[in-house]
């Protein structure tokens, strides 16, 4: 590859890096390769033809802002799809394809002088989708409503409505990692950006914000840097905390933030925690950040689970099989970035190795991905370790016999599923033959009871713990 392909494409990775999750980021582009810039084209070579449509299905908007940010607004993107790989003799065999969105037409940007400041650069008549920072992904359509999100949602969806005019302004989103608070707040961007009123709405993280301020003072662009950010019709800052410590952006942002809500317009953020355990921030910050509504997300259950995966499969005209939905939802309780990104995986590595979607893949997909499944000591080898150990087979562990050796072993292995992993009680019962998470909770007392009173179930089941214990160093 040349080496200016090579700076481009890195650039271009910096921009695409801030606009897809890790696991999306790691899948679909740390495999491309740039092989070569010819003026204001860049080409990319790719493993796949199923490679090159799902990036041209999927990413396209995300590729257009990496080119247009690193070539300017005439750069475009050819690929060159690898189809066979070759040998030692033939080297691989290439398509290219030029054609399509990769060209990425637009409409000719206004030129740009030096001298003007990076905030006077950027118009209201400009590309509004770029000058948005938004993901056109992230609507309210994509977004699964359920009990863990739904004050939220509601709140979003008003705001969106009528933007600056209900009482939910400022509208702070708090919630842990993953769980969809940039997904809302730019879903709510993305709602009032397709309404017939045009409004200039911009989204931002805090990093950004900061980053853009600190250089403004470098650059004696301030005043420039106030006005462009005033002239704001909706602010989105994503992850507010971050402004901790740092008085002099707080102070920045104070400004901005009252002369916006005095004109009525819309401010959204999100944050890890409530106001009210922010630290580091100013208290007359804080304060306006009570003026409006706080919603808060929580982890989602386990049908709203389900409801994200069917959406996911639904929209990339997928299907996986009921047993495999179930597992995934029943096993992945954490949060939902971390769902999506078994989700594409799972999806990517049925289409490249040609197979289908079953159980087995999903289990196999699982260990390399979600972390309470990577420890060696899994429900599937307590499984396998307490039926050896009694004799018995692992699927009379999941039927509803209700043999008395059968219930003991089963009652074992579920005290141990739950002792060294961290499957919650509603998935321990679930790789059990769907039993509620009652029954676990009967089992382990019901093991803890017999070990004070049998000597010989106790040594039993301390003679298993050691082989736990052993594999889990």
């Amino acid at each position: 590859m040349s080496s200016e392909a090579n700076a481009v494409w890195s650039e271009c990775l910096r921009v695409i890096e801030q606009h897809v999750n890790d696991q999306s980021y790691s899948t679909w582009f740390k495999p491309i390769n740039p092989v070569r810039l010819e003026g204001s084209s860049l080409t990319i070579q790719v493993p796949s033809q199923f490679f090159y449509e799902w990036l041209e299905d999927n990413y396209v908007q995300v590729l257009k802002l990496a080119i247009k940010a690193t070539l300017g607004p005439n750069g475009r993107l050819e690929y060159a799809v690898v189809v066979d790989k070759g040998n030692s003799q033939n080297q691989p065999y290439v398509v290219s394809y030029p054609q399509g969105n990769s060209s990425f037409p637009n409409k000719k940007a206004p030129e740009v002088t030096d001298h003007k400041s990076p905030f006077e650069m950027q118009s209201l008549n400009s590309d509004m989708l770029l000058q948005s920072n938004l993901n056109p992904n992230y609507t309210f359509n994509t977004y699964i409503e359920g009990d863990c999100n739904r004050l939220a949602r509601s709140a979003g969806f008003a705001v969106a409505t009528k933007p600056g005019i209900t009482s939910f302004n400022p509208l702070m989103v708090y919630g842990g990692v993953g769980l969809g608070k940039t997904h809302l707040v730019q879903a709510i961007g993305n709602e009032i950006k397709n309404c017939p009123e045009e409004k200039f709405v911009l989204y931002v993280s805090s990093e950004k914000f900061v980053n853009q301020f600190m250089d403004s003072i470098k650059d004696g662009n301030v005043k420039s840097f106030t006005n462009f950010y005033m002239q704001v019709d909706v602010l989105i800052i994503d992850d507010i905390q971050f402004l901790a410590g740092k008085d002099r952006t707080q102070e920045m942002f104070f400004h901005i933030f009252n002369h916006l809500h005095q004109s009525k317009k819309q401010i959204i953020m999100t944050s890890d925690r409530p106001p009210k355990d922010l630290k580091g921030l100013e208290e007359r910050l804080l304060s306006r950040f009570k003026w409006g509504l706080t919603a808060d997300l929580q982890m989602p259950d386990f049908e709203t689970r389900v409801a994200i995966i069917k959406r996911k499969m639904q929209s990339e005209g997928i299907y996986i099989p009921d047993d495999v939905i179930e597992y995934l939802a029943y096993t992945v309780d954490t949060n939902v970035r971390e769902l999506e990104g078994v989700m594409i995986s799972l999806i990517a590595h049925a289409s490249l190795n040609r197979v289908e979607i079953d159980l087995s893949l999903a289990k196999t997909i699982m260990k390399n991905i979600v972390k309470d499944i990577e420890t060696e000591v899994g429900i599937d080898f307590i499984q396998k370790t307490v039926s050896d150990y009694f004799e018995i087979k692992i699927e009379d562990l999941k039927a509803k016999t209700r043999k008395k050796e059968i219930v003991t072993a089963r009652q074992v292995a579920m005290y141990f599923s739950k002792e060294f992993t961290n499957h919650s009680l509603k998935s321990i019962g679930y790789h059990f033959g769907g039993r509620d998470h009652s029954t676990v909770i009967h089992a382990v007392q019901t093991v803890n009871d017999i070990m004070e009173t049998d000597t010989a179930f106790r040594n039993s089941v301390n003679e298993l713990k050691k082989k736990f214990k052993m594999r889990s160093y």
